[in-house]
């Protein structure tokens, strides 16, 4: 089980989760933030320093916001708009930046 970025996160990108990760595996997107799956630690750190309470652990994630769960992974393991390939497991986030770039569930989604 792992952390991932709800709906609330959408349009905010508070990154305060980003800062508080010990390893550094929430990247930024261009709409919302997406916790690497297979890097996360499960220490729940992101978790009460998001404003807007917008991370969960997966199995907690509420109704209606399940896709989100596929979406955090998908953002890793399937080639984005305008990439070639997956991101995959890149390491520390800090060191790829900001992607400005969304799954096209997120781009369309509408709050």
């Amino acid at each position: 089980m792992t952390f991932v970025v709800g709906a609330a996160c959408v349009d905010v990108l508070d990154r305060a989760c980003v800062e508080e990760c010990p390893i550094d595996c929430i990247f930024i997107g261009d709409r919302m933030a997406y916790i690497q799956p297979d890097e996360c630690i499960d220490c729940g750190a992101c978790e009460p320093v998001c404003p807007v309470e917008a991370i969960y652990f997966e199995d907690d994630i509420p109704a209606g916001q399940e896709q989100f769960v596929i979406e955090n992974a998908r953002f890793f393991t399937e080639p984005l708009p305008g990439r070639q390939t997956p991101l995959g497991q890149p390491g520390a986030a800090a060191g790829v930046g900001a992607l400005g770039v969304d799954t096209v569930f997120v781009q369309e989604y509408q709050p």
